[in-house]
């Protein structure tokens, strides 16, 4: 099985650092200590984006040395007993309190946001008011002035149809089908579009032109809707309303459980002069 780095990662978390051998070899041995490929690849996801954009093949290679580099320089570190240093002292055990950390988080989030929970999460909310989504289906026509928008609203009021319009005088890309934009979202629309568009009742259109980014609209709102999103299309959504909530519930029963004192006069002390 091949996996990519980002894969390799999600493994060691989900896992808890641990990934099968055959998935994990051995690519070097710097004075016997084996260095894995998911070594390579952690490198390769600290990389910045612009260089994430190359080949990862292309990375490897120069990555592994790196990677080699830096597996001398803590040998050497511990070889001149940089670890006892006090300053080192406190920085690795900032490193390692923050591990652990994300490590109790990863754990916490993972447990409360199995695919079973995840679904019946999504049962209890998907009969609820709020979960639904709003659609409209719009028709617009779409010109290069207000005075253009004006003289189409005119037509318009005149009796005129508006799918002929729209094949007349729009310029948007809806022109061939006559204005019509489908089913849409408030959130695919650009602010001053969807708050006029959703504003309406079926069958009417706006009476004063909508500028917009893209020009100057006239819209018609056709019939109007709510609809159960899939799961598939919410279960982001989900996923970090669980961890939110997993992580809030932890926080607040660590901190019902702890004897937990607060010493403001030392919190404020210096404050006022940078500290010094």
């Amino acid at each position: 099985m091949r996996l990519s780095a980002l894969g390799i990662a999600v493994l060691l978390l989900l896992s808890g650092g641990a990934v099968p051998a055959a998935e994990d070899p051995v690519v070097a041995r710097v004075d016997g200590v084996d260095i894995r490929k998911t070594a390579v690849l952690r490198a390769y996801e600290e990389l910045p984006e612009q260089y994430r954009q190359l080949p990862m093949e292309s990375l490897l290679a120069p990555l592994l040395e790196r990677v080699i580099d830096d597996e001398l320089l803590r040998a050497e570190a511990e070889r001149r007993g940089l670890a006892e240093d006090p300053g080192v002292r406190a920085e690795l055990a900032r490193a390692r309190a923050a591990v652990l950390r994300e490590a109790l988080l990863e754990r916490v989030v993972r447990e409360a946001s199995t695919p079973d929970k995840l679904a019946r999460l999504y049962e209890e909310l998907k009969d609820q008011p709020e979960f639904q989504v709003e659609e409209a289906r719009l028709s617009h026509i779409l010109v290069a002035t207000e005075e253009e928008a004006r003289a189409v609203i005119e037509a318009l009021d005149g009796g005129a149809d508006f799918a002929s319009l729209a094949r007349e005088r729009s310029t948007g890309p809806s022109a061939a089908q006559g204005g019509d934009l489908g089913w849409v979202q408030r959130e695919q629309l650009v602010t001053e579009f969807a708050t006029a568009a959703f504003a309406l009742e079926p069958g009417e259109y706006t009476r004063t032109p909508v500028q917009t980014r893209f020009g100057w609209h006239v819209i018609r709102l056709e019939d109007k809707r709510s609809t159960v999103p899939a799961f598939e299309e919410v279960e982001g959504e989900l996923r970090l309303q669980v961890a939110r909530a997993a992580i809030r519930s932890l926080i607040e029963s660590l901190r019902e459980g702890a004897a937990i004192e607060r010493f403001p006069e030392a919190l404020a002390a210096g404050a006022g002069d940078g500290g010094e």
